[in-house]
């Protein structure tokens, strides 16, 4: 199991963030930002699901028959608080999985929105190596979902 923490912060207030991140345009804008193959986002009161389908262009040989050509991923967001919520991510047909939790804490109108995951792939002997590969996935991910909410937020 690979853990993940990324700490991203925003000049606005946790109210903002959480609204931004509740919505469906600003998660297509993100999955579009990312260059998935295919995309979408809903909401569903407190639960915010993104699917995407990602190419598998650049995955490395081990990883290839796993994966396959391209790469679904479901993120489902459930909102527990006004501040919190649990995230799922699940890989479609594939022994693999990303579970854990996003928090944003206001610090002067300041928001830091913090994301925990662990990724545990079920697969003999490559296992870990693809765990690695997700785990790098997922926070480029974040990191592309950052400067898409610092230009949401400002404008």
């Amino acid at each position: 199991m690979k853990k993940l923490t990324k700490k991203l912060t925003y000049d606005a207030t946790t109210e903002a963030v959480a609204a931004m991140l509740a919505d469906p345009a600003f998660r297509e804008e993100v999955l579009e930002r990312q260059h998935v193959v295919r995309g979408s986002a809903t909401v569903d009161g407190d639960v915010v699901t993104v699917e995407q389908v990602r190419s598998a262009d650049g995955v490395p040989s081990f990883a290839r028959s796993f994966v396959g050509d391209e790469i679904a991923i479901v993120q489902q967001d459930t909102w527990t608080s006004a501040t919190t919520a649990d995230i799922e991510l699940s890989i479609p047909g594939k022994p693999g999985h990303a579970q854990g939790t996003l928090a944003l804490t206001d610090a002067g109108g300041r928001t830091t929105e913090t994301i925990d995951l662990e990724v545990s792939i079920k697969i003999p002997l490559v296992g870990g190596k693809v765990e690695t590969m997700i785990t790098d996935l997922l926070a480029r991910a974040l990191d592309v979902e950052h400067r898409v909410g610092v230009e949401w937020l400002g404008r």
